[in-house]
């Protein structure tokens, strides 16, 4: 074979192979620098980057950046407890601050990372996309000279004229679905492009999540609220315990609505291993948008949708009804007041704080502040600690221990609802009790020493529900991006891209020889049993020719008796 022939044979099988990527100029050196400056480095740079190696390298450094935001409090998240983890550890905190681990996802080293990635992603996506375009405008390859150095090939004589059988090769393979045409002597088909447009849509995939996670951590809005049975919420700024949002939110975005809790209902398994697990838990609430109220049932994992907003159910708990008089009997405070569970029994904590209380025997006007501890289910005197043995309310009792004097609401600091400071208060002796605090039943009461007044735990103990009303703007393109992500790797891992080429040429004899041939741009096993079905297919139009039995041989002469004699 002449130097010429290997040529043309390495040419076309390359072609057979799919080598379509183009070779850029060579401007490096044997060492991977740059040789031509400035332009030179600066494409070396790109290059480097739109690699998909480096892709991999920065989202496996992205992800090793989000571990700090998980381990360490964040700012945006909540300032107290970074107030908390600072105060903890001193020694860290001077170094946390100057690696910017309090405020992660804002932080120049993860916003150049997420940037870089960002930019790799559309840099290997851009060039790819229209490489493929070009494939799709373009015709499957014609056929390789030698079929039969392909990893698949077969051949069979046929009596059919080597047109018919290109024709019904290339019906055969459009009935398959191959992209098929007749090439010379042979048809070319290829098939599996959606393998490549897989591809494309996973890395496309990737850059939509990245755009639906930074739209949503800059508009999100997130707050929570406490409600009690019969009270409600009006979505501003104002009514929320808590409230965080991303730095390009603005508080008149709120969605305008507003929610009632009518009632909590809650159910909870009586026995077996299960014992106190939630049955049913959903709130019933009635809801008011553009002036029409209607009615809802919140449940976990089942939100309220209003608008853009989601009212999330995240917690539940009991709040007592208390009332409090003053020495001349006088009503100073009554209300319902939340508890917060300690225990998956709801054993509870709360604050009761009075800020009118009663003036002592001097004239001087002192504050009541009570802690509270509140079971759903007592054990019962004598059996044990005060802790509730179920979460519903078979047995409520509560504890109460009563102070008098300063509640400091008005120093100037941050105080939590739920608790209470003693520090510039006194503790009241009591007769009854531990003689400094009573555990009461509904309908009983405290009476309190010289003549501060009393303290009634009613019969009526409401419910409250603690609800996460949110903003999240990229969560349906998140969840967009991740579905086509799932899908476009799914295609690429399953879907393989391959060649078939039928050739049919008339051989010396006369009888038409038919040759088919498969390539796989990836290594499959299925690869010969289609080629094998394929030929199947074809061979019910062109089927091969009888192979002539061999001529008997005459026999040979017996050898004269003389001869055989000597």
């Amino acid at each position: 074979m002449s130097k010429t022939d290997t040529t043309e044979t390495e040419r076309t099988g390359d072609e057979a192979a799919g080598a379509q990527l183009s070779t850029a100029p060579q401007e490096e050196t044997a060492l991977g620098g740059p040789t031509l400056g400035v332009v030179g480095w600066v494409r070396w740079f790109w290059r480097q980057l739109t690699s998909m190696r480096v892709a991999l390298i920065l989202l496996f450094m992205l992800s090793l950046g989000a571990v700090p935001g998980s381990l360490v409090p964040q700012t945006s998240a909540d300032e107290l407890k970074v107030a908390a983890f600072k105060a903890a550890h001193p020694t860290l905190t001077p170094l946390y601050e100057k690696l910017q681990f309090f405020d992660v996802y804002s932080s120049v080293w993860f916003s150049a990372i997420y940037i870089l990635l960002f930019v790799s992603l559309i840099g290997c996506i851009v060039p790819r996309t229209w490489q493929f375009v070009g494939q799709l405008r373009s015709r499957p390859p014609g056929a390789p000279r030698r079929l039969t150095r392909l990893p698949a090939y077969t051949t069979w004589r046929t009596e059919a004229e080597p047109e018919q059988v290109r024709e019904a090769a290339l019906a055969v393979l459009k009935e398959r679905r191959f992209r098929a045409h007749t090439a010379g002597d042979a048809v070319a088909a290829e098939k599996g492009y959606l393998r490549e447009a897989g591809n494309l849509a996973f890395h496309v995939a990737l850059i939509v999540m990245l755009v639906a996670f930074a739209w949503g951590q800059l508009f999100k809005s997130e707050g929570g609220k406490l409600i009690v049975e019969g009270d409600g919420f009006s979505n501003t700024l104002t009514q929320y315990d808590d409230f965080k949002s991303g730095s390009q939110f603005g508080t008149d975005e709120l969605q305008p609505f507003s929610f009632t809790l009518n009632s909590f209902n809650g159910t909870y398994e009586k026995g077996g291993p299960q014992r106190g697990t939630p049955r049913t838990f959903e709130a019933d609430v009635t809801y008011s948008e553009g002036g029409a109220d209607k009615k809802a049932v919140i449940r976990v994992n089942e939100p309220l949708k209003v608008g853009d907003s989601k009212v999330y159910l995240i917690a539940h708990g009991y709040a007592p009804v208390v009332t409090v008089k003053d020495g001349r009997g006088k009503t100073v405070f009554h209300g319902a007041v939340p508890m917060l569970p300690i225990d998956n029994n709801i054993t509870s904590t709360g604050a009761i704080k009075v800020m009118d209380g009663y003036r002592d025997k001097n004239g001087k006007k002192e504050q009541l502040g009570f802690t509270a501890l509140f079971v759903p289910t007592f054990a019962g005197a004598g059996s044990g600690t005060m802790f509730s043995q179920f979460p519903a309310l078979d047995f409520p009792v509560m504890a109460l221990t009563g102070y008098h004097g300063d509640l400091r609401v008005n120093s100037g600091l941050p105080q939590n609802v739920y608790q209470l400071n003693t520090t510039k208060m006194k503790q009241f002796k009591i007769d009854k009790g531990t003689g400094v605090a009573q555990r009461m039943l509904p309908g009983e009461t405290m009476t309190l020493p010289d003549g501060a007044g009393s303290i009634t735990f009613e019969k009526e103990i409401k419910e409250w529900a603690s609800f996460q009303i949110s903003q999240q703007p990229g969560n349906g393109l998140a969840l967009a991006g991740a579905i086509a992500a799932i899908a476009g790797l799914t295609g690429s891992l399953f879907i393989q891209r391959r060649r078939i080429w039928v050739r049919a040429v008339r051989g010396a004899d006369g009888v038409t020889v038919v040759e088919m041939a498969g390539l796989g741009r990836s290594e499959s096993a299925k690869l010969p049993e289609e080629l094998g079905d394929l030929a199947v297919a074809l061979t019910a139009q062109a089927p091969p020719t009888a192979v002539p039995e061999p001529a008997d041989e005459p026999a040979e002469d017996p050898a004269p008796s003389g001869e055989a004699d000597k």
